[in-house]
C-alpha cells in the first residue's frame, strides 16, 4: 500500500522513476530468484550459471499441476501445496546435479551446472507430453483451473487471495481499493519476504558461517572437521528450493510459462547481474539490484510505459527547450528518442562495468559501507542517538 501511494502521490516524476506495481510484482519473484543465486554462489563462492534449472522446475511443476499432468495431486490443488512442492522438487534436483559439480570447483562447477541446465533447456523445449508446441511453453488450462492461484492458507477461504492480473481477486473493504495487480503485488511479496527471513535465518545460523568459512578458505574449513561437500550440497539444495519457489510465483502470476524465459542460461545471467549491482554476498543485495534494473528499463522505455523519460519531460520542461534544434536539425526530444529511449540494455551493461570496477560491493554493500555495518545493527545505536 505504501508503495502505491507513493506512485500516486508522486505523479508524473514518482511514475517516472519508479516501477509499476506490476512490474514490482515480477521484481518480488524475480529477486527471490535473485536471492536463492545469491545464497549459494555468493556466500560459498561456487557460481551456479545453471541455476534457471530450479527456477523453470518450480514454473513449470505449478503450470502442470493445476493441468492436471501430475500424478497424485488433482488440477484442483491449492497453490500454496504445488508451490512448496515445487520446491522440494527443484531441491532434489539440486542434490542430484550438486553431487555431481562438487565434486569440480571454479571455472569447472559454473561450466557442469550450465550444461545441466541447457540439457534441461532443451528437453522441456522438445518434450511433447508438456504441449502440442512446447517451444512456445504451457499455459494453464481455463477449463481444468478457471480461478487465480490462491495464496494463503489451503483450506480457509478467507484467508486466500488469488493472484495474477486477469484472475486475480480485488478487494474492497472500508478504506482499501485494491484491484488485481495491487493484491497480486502484496502476496506475492509477502511470499518473498517470508522466503526472505529463512534464507536470513540460514546465513545467520552456525550453517551459514560454514558456507562463508567454504567461501573465504574451503581447505582450512576442511582441516577443522567440516565435511564442506555436504554443506555445500546443503547449500545448493536450500537455493534451489527457494529458487523453485520464486518459478512457481512467476508461474502463478503468468499463468503460463516457456523455455526461454525460465530455463534459459540468461535466466541465470540476469540473476548475476542483479546480485553484482545489489551486492554479492548481502542476500537483499540481489533484490535491489533487480530494482534498479527494472526503473532503468522502464525510465527508458520506447513507449514511456510506467513513465519514461521523454514523456517526463514534455510534461515538465517547456515545450521550447523539448523542440529545440540540436545538431543536425536533430531537436532535443528527438535525439532523447533516437539515444536513451528504448537502449536500456546499453546503458545497463554500462552500469554493469562501472559497478564492477568502482563499486564491487554492490548497492547495499556501498551503503553498508558508509553506515559501518548492516543496517540492522547500526539502526539501533542511531535510534539511540536521536533519544538523547
Amino acid at each position: 500500500m505504501l508503495y502505491s501511494l507513493l506512485v500516486a502521490l508522486g505523479g508524473g516524476v514518482a511514475g517516472a522513476f519508479l516501477p509499476r506495481p506490476e512490474t514490482m510484482t515480477a521484481v518480488f519473484y524475480f529477486g527471490l530468484f535473485a536471492m536463492s543465486f545469491d545464497f549459494i554462489s555468493g556466500y560459498t563462492g561456487y557460481l551456479s550459471f545453471g541455476h534457471a534449472a530450479f527456477y523453470g522446475t518450480g514454473g513449470y511443476f505449478v503450470v502442470l499441476v493445476a493441468n492436471g499432468k501430475v500424478p497424485l495431486l488433482p488440477a484442483d490443488t491449492p497453490f500454496m501445496v504445488s508451490m512448496v512442492l515445487a520446491g522440494v522438487l527443484a531441491a532434489l534436483l539440486a542434490v542430484v546435479i550438486g553431487s555431481v559439480s562438487f565434486r569440480l570447483s571454479g571455472v569447472y562447477f559454473a561450466m557442469i551446472t550450465l550444461g545441466f541446465a541447457q540439457v534441461m533447456y532443451v528437453f522441456m523445449r522438445d518434450w511433447g507430453f508438456l504441449s502440442s508446441n512446447p517451444r512456445d511453453g504451457v499455459a494453464v488450462s481455463n477449463d481444468l483451473h478457471p480461478a487465480g492461484f490462491e495464496i494463503g492458507i489451503p483450506g480457509v477461504d478467507a484467508l486466500n487471495l488469488a493472484i495474477g492480473p486477469l484472475r486475480g481477486d480485488e478487494i474492497e473493504w472500508l478504506f482499501l481499493d485494491l484491484g488485481a495487480t495491487e493484491v497480486s503485488y502484496y502476496m506475492v511479496g509477502l511470499v518473498v519476504l517470508v522466503c526472505y527471513f529463512a534464507m536470513q535465518r540460514m546465513v545467520h545460523s552456525p550453517f551459514g558461517r560454514v558456507l562463508v568459512a567454504i567461501r573465504e578458505n574451503e581447505e582450512r574449513a576442511r582441516a577443522v572437521g567440516y565435511n564442506t561437500f555436504r554443506y555445500k550440497l546443503g547449500a545448493f539444495a536450500a537455493s534451489a528450493f527457494f529458487a523453485g519457489v520464486a518459478g512457481a510465483l512467476f508461474a502463478g502470476v503468468r499463468r503460463s510459462v516457456s523455455p526461454d524465459n525460465s530455463l534459459y542460461f540468461l535466466v541465470s545471467g540476469d540473476a548475476l547481474l542483479a546480485s553484482i549491482i545489489g551486492g554479492f554476498g548481502t542476500l537483499a543485495g540481489p533484490l535491489y539490484g533487480w530494482l534498479f534494473d527494472r526503473s532503468v528499463v522502464e525510465f527508458l522505455s520506447k513507449t514511456g510505459a510506467g513513465g519514461g523519460l521523454l514523456p517526463l519531460l514534455r510534461e515538465y520542461l517547456p515545450g521550447s527547450v523539448v523542440e529545440a534544434q540540436l545538431v543536425g536539425g536533430m531537436t532535443f526530444g528527438e535525439g532523447i528518442e533516437v539515444f536513451l529511449n528504448g537502449h536500456a540494455p546499453l546503458y545497463l551493461g554500462a552500469v554493469f562495468v562501472a559497478f564492477v570496477v568502482y563499486v564491487p560491493g554492490g548497492l547495499l554493500g556501498w551503503v553498508r559501507n558508509r553506515l559501518g555495518g548492516t543496517v540492522a545493527k547500526q539502526l539501533p545505536a542511531y535510534l539511540a542517538k536521536l533519544r538523547r
